[in-house]
């Protein structure tokens, strides 16, 4: 093992709310410990697939799309979890984490270790920005993104 640990926001921050994972990512730099690998992704699984490849541990942030909904809440998925999301509580992307999960686990390159991350979102429409419930979420989000990530860093 290499210790080496990725952290991937996805979302397009030109969505509103679908740009929480990103934003989450950027706010990361210089409170996670150093060598972690912090990238952003538009969540296409082939591109998250290439992302990951290589690591020990993987900490994915998304938006999620649940019905009904409450903007805001936070939720925190293994890999398993995530993959068992049903259609109904979804990603905001056309093929969502847990298509991109099944590809992983049939193409055997899921990571050792691999934790999402994910905020219910509501206005993901082009040009909007951050939603009051997402904003105010947000801090506690990037807490507990750093938290995980400094706790599977402290694993190797």
């Amino acid at each position: 093992m290499t210790g080496r640990v990725v952290v991937i926001g996805v979302g397009n921050p030109l969505r509103g709310d679908d740009g929480v994972g990103p934003a989450a990512v950027e706010a990361l730099r210089g409170r996670v410990p150093d060598g972690t690998v912090l990238t952003v992704s538009d969540g296409e699984p082939g591109r998250m697939l290439d992302l990951w490849g290589g690591a020990d541990a993987v900490v994915v942030v998304e938006a999620l799309r649940a019905r009904p909904g409450r903007p805001g809440t936070l939720h925190t998925f293994t890999a398993a979890e995530a993959a068992g999301r049903t259609p109904g509580t979804a990603s905001t992307h056309a093929l969502g984490l847990g298509e991109c999960l099944a590809l992983a686990e049939t193409l055997d390159r899921l990571p050792p270790r691999l934790v999402v991350h994910a905020m219910e979102v509501a206005d993901v429409a082009l040009g909007a920005r951050f939603s009051d419930a997402v904003r105010s979420a947000l801090p506690e989000l990037i807490d507990r993104v750093a938290a995980s990530v400094r706790q599977t860093a402290g694993r190797d």
